[in-house]
């Protein structure tokens, strides 16, 4: 444990809860050891959760032994040079996970006491709204509050959802409507889905399209499954007495400019963001077709039952 205490005294861990452990017949089980275990279960790869707490692979590998040899446990399978979790390792993250969320709300609470001066606020993001609509929110918080370190993730709907959920993150994020009974949920602003597609596609010349040509005419680049841009684009298909289950998929990708630069490369189109594309579609690298979409709605989460950090309640009142 030598190494892994050297590495925690010397770096900044995710969870700042350095001396808090849990002693169980002799053996202390530290808070970092749970960070640490719960950073390899979400990469399943040592070298990256390593990275992502700032800790030296050894001392992570280290760290994962020692709660598996105690505790005669095997918390992950060693296939070749990867790592996947055990039904043992699944089970015990989302204990793992509950506790350090535990253990974030207690920091955030004390930070409260300190007047905001140190803290931090976990929030997680849908791809469209943490690149063009939150960030200048942000920056007015951290002109206020600079000693507030915010730690932004970026996903989609659905992994936004289960973040606030399980106690990832305070705030989330996401485009469109979801069921998600535990969360709150407050509209906070409004935004156009366009189509695009290439200037040498047909839909190119501007002529008014019909349902039967979104389904029927064109091939499509879509975003995945769980994607609020996706969703909201199926709703409005299916409103429209056509199936989204009868568009030609051509391709799915994860973000918004690789979606944009298959377009620019293929006779494809896509749904998107006016506000993702204004870029290309100034340079003239795409065009926006005839067909108009509803306007979908970015809503804001937070947990029912959760308390609400002084922080997030800010940042809740400056977002709307």
């Amino acid at each position: 444990m030598a190494d892994l205490s050297h590495a925690i005294l010397s770096t900044s861990i995710e969870y700042s809860v350095m001396f808090c452990s849990v002693k169980s017949n002799g053996f202390l089980m530290t808070f970092e050891q749970l960070a640490i275990f719960v950073a390899v279960a979400e990469r399943e790869h040592l070298t990256q959760a390593a990275a992502a707490i700032n800790l030296t692979p050894s001392a992570v590998s280290s760290a994962i032994k020692n709660l598996e040899v105690f505790y005669g446990v095997e918390l992950f399978h060693r296939v070749g040079r990867r790592i996947e979790l055990t039904q043992i390792g699944r089970v015990f993250l989302g204990e793992a996970k509950a506790t350090l969320a535990r253990v974030r709300s207690s920091e955030l609470m004390l930070s409260e006491l300190g007047g905001l001066r140190r803290g931090k606020l976990s929030l997680y993001a849908s791809q469209t709204i943490a690149s063009y609509w939150l960030p200048p929110f942000l920056m007015r918080f951290k002109q206020d509050y600079p000693g507030i370190e915010i730690d932004l993730t970026i996903g989609n709907t659905r992994t936004v959802a289960e973040a606030v959920t399980e106690g990832g993150a305070e705030l989330g994020f996401v485009e469109g409507e979801i069921d998600a009974p535990l969360l709150v949920s407050k509209v906070v602003a409004e935004d156009a889905l366009i189509i695009v597609v290439a200037p040498c596609h047909p839909w190119a010349d501007k002529r008014p399209l019909k349902a039967g040509d979104i389904v029927g005419g064109t091939s499509w680049v879509m975003r995945e499954q769980g994607s609020g841009t996706r969703s909201e684009f199926e709703h409005a298909i299916d409103n429209l007495k056509v199936s989204h289950d009868d568009l030609k998929i051509a391709l799915v990708l994860p973000s918004n400019e690789a979606v944009l630069s298959a377009v620019c490369a293929g006779n494809c189109a896509a749904v998107i963001s006016s506000a993702a594309a204004r870029a290309y579609l100034r340079e003239g690298l795409v065009v926006e077709a005839a067909f108009k979409l509803p306007i979908r709605r970015f809503r804001m989460l937070r947990h029912k039952q959760r308390h609400s950090s002084k922080a997030s309640e800010i940042l809740e009142g400056l977002c709307g």
